[in-house]
């Protein structure tokens, strides 16, 4: 498995994945636009994306997705690794990530890579086009975490 920084276009499978962590096209082609993509691949073939995003105060990790057939097998947190490293690299302190309400295995992910959590934006979900359930939760509210670098 190779993590390697990515350079556009957006494949059409890298889209995909992007969409199964965010559904809001408008939203990720939004962020993509001044962010650092990070792509793990096998044999050639990307099986995982990750997004940071920077501003002159804050590095987030604006998107993670990994194939459903790779899942399960620390890919996720490698690519975490890898997001932490550039942000840290660029000179953050820390590295922010939001995720659902409804997500309870990526709140879970992010705090055993360190995240804390930080803040909720409450109904930050409810403007997105079509309602997100997930566990048989309706995804309303941002949970915003923090991990240090």
């Amino acid at each position: 498995m190779q993590i390697k920084p990515y350079s556009y276009p957006i494949t059409g499978t890298l889209m995909k994945l992007l969409l199964e962590a965010d559904p809001d096209s408008k939203a990720v082609d939004a962020y993509l636009k001044d962010a650092r993509v990070f792509v793990a691949s096998q044999q050639a073939e990307p099986v995982g994306i990750a997004v940071l995003q920077t501003s002159e105060d804050r590095a987030e990790l604006k998107n993670i997705a990994v194939c459903q057939h790779h899942r399960g097998q620390g890919l996720a947190k490698q690519l975490i690794v890898t997001v932490k490293q550039a942000a840290s690299q660029l000179g953050y302190s820390s590295l922010h990530v939001g995720t659902g309400n409804s997500s309870l295995s990526q709140l879970a992910l992010y705090q055993k890579c360190g995240f804390r959590m930080e803040c909720i934006k409450k109904d930050f979900f409810s403007t997105y086009p079509q309602p997100i359930y997930e566990n048989g939760i309706r995804c309303l509210d941002l949970v915003m975490l923090r991990a240090p670098l």
